[in-house]
Parts: C-alpha cells; sequence; structure tokens
C-alpha cells in the first residue's frame, strides 16, 4: 500500500512594521551634513560640473538677444567681450547695436594684441622676466654647502646619500650599519667609510644637523655653537659640564633631580643651572625651520552675534551654495511621463535633492548652532572658566534629532566667537559635582587650574595635592588622580620639574 504524504498549505499573512529604508536622498543628505564647509564646497561644484540641470545663481544662460552675465569683480571678461550694462534701445536715444559692439571689439583686440611687434620697444628686455623666489628645502641647502667643499666623489657621495636619508627634524633616520646594508656589496664600501662622510654633514649649518639622536644633536649644537649667539660657549667650564649634559645625562635631567645632577657633574649648583639654562636654548629639531606646513584655516560656518536677546548664532552667508534648477531646460524637457528624456529627468531629480539636502544642512547647523549658544550664554562673555557641562544627547533631547545627527552637524564645522574661531565640538563637556550641587564642566576645571598654576610662585610650584585643596575652596570637588590627569592634557609639567624650570631660568 502507497503512503499517501499530506501537502504543505500555503497561505498570506500581513504584518506591520516599520524601518527605515536609506533612500539615494537620505545618504546624500547624511553625506552633506558631516562634510566639512571645504568639502561641501568640492562636493557642490563637482555637482555643476556633471549636472546641467543645476546652476548657481548669479550665472545667466545665454539666450537669443541676451548678452552674457557681467563678469564680477577680479574676473576677466571672455577674450572679445565687453561686460554687459543693458541692451541697447533706440528709443532711449542711446546708440544702436552696431554702434556699440564696434568699438568693443577694436578696445578688447587692443587688449588682447600682446604680440613683440605690438609692445613696443620699452619691453624689450623684458621677455624673460625672472620667476619668484622660492625657499630651498634643507636637503637643497646642504646640497648647496657640500658643493662648496673640496672633498672626493666618494665621500661626496657617501655624504648625499646620508643627507637624503634625514627626516624632517634634520636627524639621520637610519643606522650607519643599515644605510651600508642597502649597497651593492661590490662596490666595497664599510660602516667606516661613512664616518667621514658623516662628520662632514654634522659640520654644516643648522648646528645639529645629521645627529643620531637627542643627545648627539645638542652635543654639536654646543661644539659648533656661534659665541655671537652663545656667549657662554667661551666659558670653558660652563661649557664643558653642558656638553657633559647633554651627552650622558639626559635621563636624569628629564627627571628634574638637579641634587642628583650635581653630583654626577661634580659641580655647584650655580654652574648647573646656568648650563641648564644654556641647554634649554639649543633647539632639538634643527630642520624645523625648512619644514613650514601648509596654513591651517578654519571658515566659521555660524557666527555669533550679542543681541538685546543675548548672544544669537546666524549663518555665515559667505558659505551657503546659492543653487537653483536651470529653468530652461527643465521647461525644455516637458512631463516625465511621455518617456523621452529619461536622463536628464533623472538628472533633475538630483539637482532637487541637492538643492533641499544643502538646505537642510544648514538649517539642521543652525539649530544646533543655536542650542549650543543657548547652553552657553555665558562662556560668550566670559570665556573657558564659565562654559557648561552639556553633551550630545541634551542636544539632541533638546532638539528630537539623533546624538549620530548632532555629532556629524558639529564635527568640522566652526563657529565664530569673541575668542576665536571654535569646532562646535568644543563646547561638550563632561560635569562634575561641585558644592552646592551644581556641576561644572571638566574644560572650566582645566581652565582654572591653567589659571592657578600661571599665577603660582615659580620657585613653590602648587603640587596637585594643592591644587585639590584650592579648587575645593572654588567650591570644585575633585580626585588628585583627575587633576594629575587634566594637568597632563594641559601639558603642564610636574610641581618638580616646574621648579627645577624656574631654577634654571
Amino acid at each position: 500500500m502507497q503512503n499517501i504524504v499530506p501537502m504543505s498549505r500555503l497561505f498570506l499573512e500581513l504584518r506591520h512594521g516599520q524601518h527605515l529604508a536609506l533612500t539615494p536622498a537620505l545618504q546624500q543628505s547624511i553625506r552633506l551634513l558631516q562634510l566639512s564647509t571645504l568639502d561641501l564646497e568640492a562636493e557642490v561644484a563637482n555637482a555643476l560640473a556633471e549636472n546641467p540641470l543645476l546652476e548657481q545663481e548669479g550665472d545667466f544662460m545665454l539666450e537669443a538677444g541676451v548678452a552674457s552675465a557681467p563678469a564680477r569683480p577680479g574676473e576677466i571678461a571672455a577674450p572679445g567681450t565687453e561686460p554687459d550694462h543693458g541692451p541697447a534701445c533706440a528709443e532711449d536715444g542711446g546708440p544702436g547695436p552696431q554702434s556699440d559692439i564696434e568699438p568693443a571689439t577694436d578696445r578688447a583686440a587692443e587688449r588682447l594684441d600682446f604680440s613683440p611687434e605690438n609692445r613696443g620697444s620699452r619691453d624689450d628686455d623684458n621677455d624673460e622676466r625672472p620667476e619668484a623666489a622660492r625657499n630651498s628645502s634643507l636637503r637643497e641647502y646642504l646640497l648647496e654647502q657640500l658643493a662648496t667643499t673640496r672633498v672626493g666623489k666618494r665621500d661626496a657621495a657617501l655624504a648625499e646619500m646620508l643627507i637624503d636619508e634625514l627626516n624632517d627634524d634634520g636627524l639621520l633616520a637610519s643606522p650607519l650599519e643599515e644605510i651600508a646594508g642597502w649597497l651593492n656589496p661590490d662596490l666595497g664600501i664599510e660602516v667606516d667609510d661613512f664616518g667621514p662622510a658623516l662628520k662632514l654633514l654634522q659640520s654644516f649649518d643648522p648646528p645639529g644637523v645629521g645627529a643620531r639622536d637627542l643627545a648627539e644633536c645638542l652635543d654639536l649644537q654646543l661644539h659648533y655653537a656661534d659665541p655671537d649667539r652663545f656667549p657662554e660657549v667661551r666659558e670653558e667650564a660652563l661649557l664643558r659640564v653642558a656638553r657633559a649634559l647633554c651627552k650622558h645625562h639626559l635621563p636624569i635631567l628629564a627627571t628634574g633631580n638637579m641634587a642628583r645632577l650635581r653630583e654626577a657633574l661634580q659641580c655647584d649648583a650655580d654652574l648647573l643651572r646656568r648650563a641648564h639654562a644654556l641647554v634649554l636654548r639649543l633647539t632639538p629639531r634643527p630642520g624645523s625651520a625648512w619644514n613650514v606646513p601648509a596654513a591651517d584655516f578654519a571658515v566659521p560656518d555660524v557666527i555669533v552675534r550679542k543681541t538685546r536677546q543675548g548672544w544669537q548664532a546666524t549663518l555665515n552667508e559667505a558659505v551657503v551654495p546659492r543653487l537653483r534648477v536651470n529653468t530652461l531646460y527643465a521647461a525644455a524637457l516637458g512631463s516625465p511621463r511621455s518617456g523621452a528624456h529619461s536622463a536628464l529627468h533623472g538628472q533633475l531629480q538630483e539637482a532637487r535633492w541637492m538643492i533641499r539636502n544643502v538646505a537642510q544642512r544648514f538649517d539642521t547647523i543652525l539649530r544646533v548652532s543655536q542650542a549650543i549658544v543657548t547652553h552657553q550664554q555665558l562662556f560668550f562673555s566670559q570665556g573657558w572658566g564659565a562654559i557648561r557641562p552639556l553633551t550630545l544627547k541634551d542636544i539632541a533631547a533638546e532638539l528630537g534629532m539623533h546624538e549620530s545627527t548632532i555629532s556629524r552637524a558639529t564635527t568640522q564645522k566652526f563657529l565664530l566667537t569673541p575668542f576665536g574661531t571654535l569646532e562646535l565640538k568644543r563646547f561638550f563637556s563632561t560635569g562634575l559635582s561641585a558644592m552646592g550641587g551644581e556641576a561644572t564642566s571638566a574644560t572650566a576645571i582645566q581652565t582654572r587650574i591653567e589659571v592657578l598654576i600661571a599665577e603660582e610662585d615659580r620657585k613653590r610650584p602648587l603640587s596637585d595635592s594643592q591644587l585639590v585643596t584650592r579648587l575645593e575652596q572654588d567650591g570644585i570637588t575633585i580626585a588628585r588622580r583627575t587633576v594629575a590627569k587634566y594637568r597632563e592634557l594641559l601639558r603642564i609639567p610636574t610641581a618638580p620639574l616646574r621648579k627645577s624650570q624656574a631654577g634654571a631660568g
């Protein structure tokens, strides 16, 4: 008898649920919000270049009988054209079109004709103009000195090889053994062969270049010190103690134990103090003068101004892109239902997304900035000592947004304040308990620690325990280890080291 297997029943079921779909428009909105102002400018410029349906206000389209938009100040009009001052009308008594165009064309031709025949003899001697002066790099500066020395080709080649191995600080980045191992063994060059080349390099300007560590760098600067700049080197005993300090006792100096240093150097306190002061005048990075970093600047997205109602945040209109849809092209497309020009209709939709998302980005930044300004009113009048505790969660709950949105809206977004241009992130700070139940921000406590240390007696600096006592007098209850952590974040040395530095000064 054959077994009959019952078939499973098929049925439909409806379930209610919610989920967030990251549409292309939403993805673009999130991406634009997290961009900095400079990155947004590049994003908008790329969209303008790729999408003919998107344009920036002020760029007028060329139509029949309508001239191009006038050039902005500082821009150069197209060759053979003049800035448009409106169409000429015979009814207004102005000149006709022909009489207006001809002189413009002649003047343009005069401006653009820079041939040698038409420049005149007064420019004959200026055919080749010198280029702008350019600062040489450290490598070029050292190679120029190497070219003036009378050394053999072998030593010059080895010295040039060492110059190529210098880091940005002017120190030798690799050991001589490793550099020698890079060469072909058939050349027969050993580690000792680099000795004369290294001595030659270390004799170049700036003093200390080519050193293999900090101790050698400082010692070279003392060895080749200019007596006019460092008159202390004329005193033999002082120079001897300073060079011994650099060569052998930098670790002890870092601890600030001056008594142990006196014992190791076999000198009195006054001579050690003067030697320490001389060492402090040396530079641990001899090549730093040739490492000029690129200008680091921030463009403020929001400007804070004082009004009768208090401090208020307003957008910096100079950074807000003014975008619009090209109405001429949009009207020519017609309805998308026809199915024609589907690609251009897609670009039209993308242009509208871009306009809406850019506007939403700046609206979100302004709302978040105003909420921060409202919470930190005292800061704009009194400075960092009056900063209040504030977290992303506080602003998110107040504006009805997610914390990730607040984080994106405050990262690399800057606020122009009476105390400079500051990132919005800096206004967030955790709170610590204070007297009376009122919380004090960590930023305000760090500012107070800076003030206390700046006002201390340099010969009797405040210890971390004494800083705790002073803060308690201000109504701030804080542990000693927290004071030490904040002091280290502020890059302030310990009390013994500050005392030794004061004694050396």
